[in-house]
């Protein structure tokens, strides 16, 4: 039984979703604030044109050929990070993303230099503010899957630091306290809430909206190619997935090779967040 879609197709981000980043911009200051004394140190882009590829986590089942095509060319990512549902590949039963089948390639991953954030345990999207302050949720991964919730602040926060505590122990390594809210849906007060235990929300641009969860037949390989090479400008972040389960005919990794050889034809260099003059001053994930 194919699953749906993480999120709803559209033709790069939806409004709600843009206005969702201005949103992030106004709290920035308060989450760094908050971080300041344990903020990282920017790193150097290694050329002019920097951008920034970020990948949320998916069913898996592209995840190794995805590492391969990055290492053969080079390329850093930044990684975002949910317990999803799992394909059977490689070796590999059918489980969640951070259980311990996947600890290797996490490790691997890590080793290598790539950058990592939470994507929530559960891929909790906000639904809605509550009056009471809380939030309605819908969980898409773990035993409440697909169900409406409430969700304090507090249980927010928890969520958020689910995926950089199972990481850490798996790799060795700390997530830096970076999110993605699946979907890319949040709300200034969901915004408030993260930032208030230490997290800073991360989207993506319009331009950087890859398409590989949108339906192939409307939207097939080589027109979401030509539209990204077209449309992407140097300091965009990107967002793609390790495999989307409504996909028929997968983006990646077979967009990813001319994408990447593509942009680098133009004079981009690809960096993780850590490079990026906003996010690159985020520290480690709060313990």
């Amino acid at each position: 039984m194919r699953r749906a879609s993480k999120r709803t197709p559209h033709r790069g981000a939806r409004p709600g979703v843009r206005m969702q980043r201005a949103h992030a911009v106004l709290f920035f200051a308060a989450a760094l604030a908050c971080q300041a004394p344990v903020a990282a140190r920017l790193e150097p882009a290694p050329c002019s044109k920097p951008v920034y590829l970020t990948i949320d986590t998916g069913h898996m089942g592209v995840a190794e050929l995805i590492a391969d095509t990055l290492d053969r060319h080079g390329v850093k990512a930044t990684f975002f990070l949910a317990n999803e549902a799992t394909q059977a590949v490689g070796g590999r039963p059918a489980g969640e993303t951070l259980d311990p089948h996947w600890a290797s390639f996490w490790k691997r991953l890590a080793a290598q230099g790539h950058d990592f954030g939470s994507h929530t345990w559960n891929h909790l999207v906000w639904r809605a503010d509550r009056p009471d302050g809380a939030f309605t949720m819908q969980a898409t991964a773990g035993a409440r899957r697909g169900e409406r919730q409430r969700v304090d602040a507090a249980g927010y926060c928890a969520e958020l630091a689910a995926p950089a505590e199972r990481f850490a122990a798996q790799t060795g390594r700390p997530m830096r306290a970076l999110f993605r809210a699946p979907g890319g849906r949040t709300s200034p007060a969901l915004l408030r809430a993260a930032a208030a235990c230490g997290w800073q929300h991360v989207g993506w641009s319009d331009a950087g909206f890859l398409g590989d969860e949108l339906p192939s037949d409307r939207y097939p390989n080589d027109v979401l190619l030509r539209q990204a090479l077209a449309r992407i400008r140097p300091g965009d972040i990107l967002m793609m997935h390790l495999g989307i389960w409504s996909r028929r005919d997968p983006w990646a990794p077979a967009v990813l090779e001319p994408l990447i050889t593509g942009l680098k034809a133009r004079g981009m260099c690809f960096v993780t967040l850590r490079a990026h003059p906003v996010y690159g001053r985020v520290g480690d994930a709060p313990k």
